[in-house]
């Protein structure tokens, strides 16, 4: 996965201080698994900004001569950051890395707190990661679509500063409105998918999606905002959850993609990879091959690669994300009230592998 300049040389702060403070620079390349050239170059611009000082092939935290305090600490050294999400194990394991690596780099402590789709707990969640001395929250709460607006007031009552984190207000003056707030723009990552598509000479694309998370309202948004602008037919979403939110027997959703494909509906967006995974050999037996039958994308870009064949996916920058809302809470918890409200959209990207019938991307 690329990474920006400013996220290598967080990554950079962060691996020397976890190996002592000092490392010989061709050992930081190596355990960064980036050129040692490029960690050169950033390691220069590190420490012209006091950050590192190096010296005959080492980089360190501590002054060249040896004297005084280590150098420049982080706008975050010292605090203690709560990061609430819904799961781990997957989507927000790569936020999760993002946040780490940026609230190291500050010199700031990141506790972590899991409160589970559909269970209730993301306040409870909140409360624990203030008791354990965290002076600012990122949030990812379930905000799940259809949830009254009370369940979410806690939100607007918190004690100390916030951010979003892949999620936004479901109402411009609801709960949590007023917050900064750091997210995919999911409805960018499923038109740039419709677009792919209707280029390979789809006129038609399907969508199975999931309903119990703000990012799967946000596909299903982005599905019905795309074929608008792209001139394709709006067709009804297949759900991906039955009752109480569980997987859906996949059997009568395949009948359905494989009459769609003899109707001339040959391409399927799958929200998300875990389900587009059951989706494709479930299609071989109806008869039907990925991508010569049917172009299958993924959305979330977490185990599509893994799939046989590869699965194109959109994958939403989930590493850049946790580092920009842990960089904007430092900031908030520096300016206070002074920084006006933030709502950050990063752009997904649309990875190009063998299951949409087109020349895979480098």
């Amino acid at each position: 996965m690329a990474i920006s300049g400013e996220e290598r040389r967080r990554l950079i702060v962060s691996a020397v201080g976890e190996l002592g403070g000092r490392v010989r620079l061709t050992e930081l390349a190596g355990r960064l698994s980036i050129p040692a050239v490029t960690v050169r170059r950033d390691v220069a611009v590190l420490a012209d900004a006091g950050r590192l000082s190096r010296s005959h092939g080492f980089v360190s935290l501590e002054r060249p001569d040896g004297s005084g305090p280590p150098l420049a600490p982080g706008p975050g050294e010292g605090r203690a950051l709560g990061l609430l999400v819904p799961s781990v194990g997957s989507y927000f394991d790569e936020v999760i890395a993002g946040a780490r690596a940026a609230a190291a780099a500050a010199g700031a402590r990141l506790v972590l707190g899991i409160a589970p789709y559909g269970t209730g707990g993301d306040r409870l969640q909140a409360e624990r990661l203030l008791e354990s001395g965290a002076e600012g929250l990122l949030l990812a709460p379930g905000l799940v679509p259809g949830r009254m607006a009370e369940d979410y007031a806690w939100l607007d009552a918190l004690p100390v500063p916030a951010v979003l984190v892949e999620r936004r207000s479901p109402t411009p003056d609801g709960p949590g409105s007023g917050l900064d707030a750091v997210a995919s723009d999911h409805r960018h990552g499923v038109l740039s998918a419709l677009r792919h598509l209707a280029g390979l000479g789809h006129g038609s694309v399907l969508l199975a999606a999931r309903g119990d998370s703000w990012t799967a309202a946000e596909v299903r948004a982005g599905y019905r905002e795309g074929t608008r602008l792209l001139g394709l037919p709006d067709l009804p979403a297949l759900d991906m959850l039955g009752p109480g939110n569980l997987p859906a027997d996949p059997e009568p959703l395949v009948a359905r993609i494989a009459e769609a494909a003899r109707s001339g509906t040959r391409a399927v967006l799958v929200h998300n990879d875990q389900d587009a995974l059951r989706l494709a050999p479930l299609l071989r037996a109806h008869g039907l091959a990925v991508p010569a039958d049917v172009a299958l994308v993924a959305y979330d870009d977490v185990f599509a690669a893994l799939a046989a064949p590869p699965l194109t996916a959109v994958a939403p920058p989930k590493h850049a994300v946790g580092a920009a809302a842990v960089d904007l809470l430092l900031r908030r918890l520096a300016a206070g009230a002074e920084l006006p409200v933030h709502r950050t959209a990063l752009l997904p990207v649309l990875r190009v592998r063998a299951s949409c019938g087109a020349e895979p991307s480098v």
